[in-house]
């Protein structure tokens, strides 16, 4: 296939082509349900695929790669390629797309002079070897090379962030020096000065909005009047943040008219076609005045629900795309099977502090420091000292925390503290002897703005009565290894909570845990995501892949507390 661009005409083989794409994100969508997501589109009148790479999914330890299962994009690129799509890929190396740092390795954040998304060596250094492995994934799949892949993305909203022209040259020349020889492109906000700091010459450039295309285009046509006119991020819903009243929505029918206008224009692809699921401890955050943790769905009310279902939005836009395309549009593929599995018991239980030795080697610390600085980068992390003295309504504050943190004295909760409160301090009581531990939740780094630096756990100094309390043993839980837990029949308030279900059939299923607070699931071993009782999410999505006919196992943790450790599988979605 021959792409190119001429003028403001994107070309195929020689002919005009007007692109009509929708996004998917690889790694937040299971392997097996690619090809029917690319069926979808093809039934909706697409023609492209656009998708982002997360660097932190590729590269989770410095040097160390994965393109395997959910992350093998050369195998989503040859699927789309199968079902007669083209493929716009966007490896950043900064995706934001509301995913845990923007995409980048927690690791960046610890390594000495690192300063992200600039003309700095470290940073330079780092992505220069995450490139140089991730376009040997895509390289051979380039249009140019028989593939189905267009375009390329130079870094990502880089308008809204910065200026460092020389870093978006470093980059554009980079892909060259790589073999990238399809069209590249960045993608900004609508603003003159946000087009201005984020394009470079050598990259065509687009826009993102969700309305209003004559002014999002606005400054778009007085700066670049001989370029494609396309939209790269036209958002068709919003994502959720823990705490938000309600699942954000928007108006299918406003979404059609706006791809009318956009299609009226130029070219657009819609974020997203599929959202998906922030399985783990993906999900990002927003963080301006208040941290706003990003939920475990990312069902953005796109045009297929997280779970591959077919919405009234797809079939608004799907009677627009119709007077645009001029051959038959396929049927509509059936949404996947969805079974109700019922309530599940979880009589299983092992405490968190009797298992440290099972989770984690213990670091001595003359200070806590940030979780970062132990080699860790999800998870939890724990902080336990030994009082020396008595203490009676003695306060126990923090610098900074990073981001919720349970304070413990022996088995006893003093409280809970968050990001957000306006003083990180409480009162503490306690008897020489006893031990003080202190539990903090990582909920997701920054996605975007200036703060996506911030690190998690304790950062600085921890005051017992106003003093610098010294003497810690530090405790990462990164959560990964909870095979070796070792579980009783005890009741107990909070801690791991393990459970059998049965499946007859396989299907996808949501997980409602009603009873409980806070805290993420595993399915069969696989992390589903993280949940917290004051939504807007109540259920989360279990995707038909992960559970097997017979047996299966659930293992709940929860961090606050629950009296009767009951959950049930629906077959229903309930986002609030």
């Amino acid at each position: 296939m021959d792409f190119r661009i001429d003028g403001n005409n994107f070309l195929k083989d020689g002919k005009p082509v007007k692109l009509i794409s929708g996004a998917v994100h690889y790694f937040r969508n299971m392997p097996d349900t690619w090809d029917d997501i690319f069926a979808k589109m093809k039934a909706l009148g697409l023609n492209c695929v656009e998708t982002y790479t997360a660097w932190n999914m590729h590269e989770p330890k410095p040097g160390e790669f994965c393109f395997e299962g959910r992350l093998n994009i050369s195998e989503f690129i040859k699927k789309a390629q199968k079902n007669g799509l083209m493929v716009i890929v966007r490896p950043g190396p900064y995706i934001c797309a509301e995913w845990e740092f923007g995409g980048l390795p927690w690791w960046l954040q610890v390594i000495p002079g690192m300063e992200i998304r600039c003309m700095n060596k470290e940073y330079i250094k780092y992505f220069d070897r995450y490139l140089d492995r991730l376009f040997d994934e895509i390289r051979p799949l380039l249009a140019t090379n028989g593939g189905p892949v267009i375009m390329l993305q130079c870094e990502n909203e880089y308008g809204y962030y910065g200026d460092d022209r020389d870093y978006l040259v470093y980059l554009r020349d980079g892909y060259r020096r790589r073999g990238i020889d399809v069209p590249l492109f960045t993608s900004d906000g609508i603003s003159q000065s946000d087009l201005l700091d984020g394009s470079i010459e050598g990259c065509f450039s687009t826009v993102n909005f969700g309305s209003n295309v004559a002014r999002g285009f606005a400054a778009h046509d007085e700066l670049y009047p001989g370029q494609p006119k396309m939209c790269m991020e036209m958002w068709d819903g919003w994502f959720d943040a823990w705490g938000d009243e309600k699942h954000h929505t928007t108006s299918a029918e406003d979404y059609a008219k706006t791809v009318r206008d956009m299609l009226e224009k130029g070219s657009l692809n819609m974020y997203m076609f599929i959202g998906g699921t922030n399985f783990g401890f993906t999900s990002g955050a927003n963080h301006y005045e208040k941290f706003a943790p990003d939920v475990t769905s990312y069902d953005y009310d796109a045009l297929l629900s997280e779970c591959g279902d077919i919405t009234p939005k797809y079939l608004a836009v799907r009677e627009v795309i119709k007077d645009f395309t001029d051959e038959a549009l396929p049927e509509i593929p059936a949404d996947r099977l969805k079974k109700a599995y019922g309530e599940v018991e979880l009589n299983k239980t092992a405490s968190l502090f009797d298992n440290l030795h099972n989770l984690s080697k213990p670091v001595k610390s003359n200070v806590p420091l940030a979780m970062e600085e132990y080699g860790t980068g999800y998870g939890y992390i724990l902080y336990e000292t030994m009082l020396e003295r008595d203490y009676s309504e003695v306060w126990l504050s923090f610098e900074s925390i990073g981001d919720r943190a349970h304070i413990f004295v022996g088995d006893r909760i003093q409280g809970i503290l968050y990001v957000n409160d306006n003083e990180l301090a409480l009162p503490i009581h306690a008897k020489a002897g006893e031990h003080l531990y202190i539990l903090v939740e990582n909920m997701g780094r920054t996605n975007f703005g200036s703060k996506m630096m911030r690190k998690k756990g304790i950062v600085g100094r921890v005051l017992l009565g106003g003093k610098i309390h010294f003497g810690w043993q530090v405790y990462p839980l990164e959560m990964n290894n909870l095979e070796i837990l070792e579980f009783d029949d005890k009741k107990r308030s909070f801690g791991f909570y393990k459970g059998e279900f049965n499946v007859d059939a396989v299907a996808d299923t949501f997980l409602r845990l009603d009873n409980f607070k806070k805290g993420f699931v595993l399915i069969n071993g696989f992390n589903i995501g993280r949940y917290w009782e004051i939504g807007p999410q109540k259920t989360l999505y279990v995707p038909a892949s992960l559970l097997k006919k017979g047996e299966n196992e659930i293992l709940v943790f929860e961090s606050d507390s629950v009296e009767i450790p009951t959950v049930k599988f629906t077959d229903k979605p309930d986002l609030g």
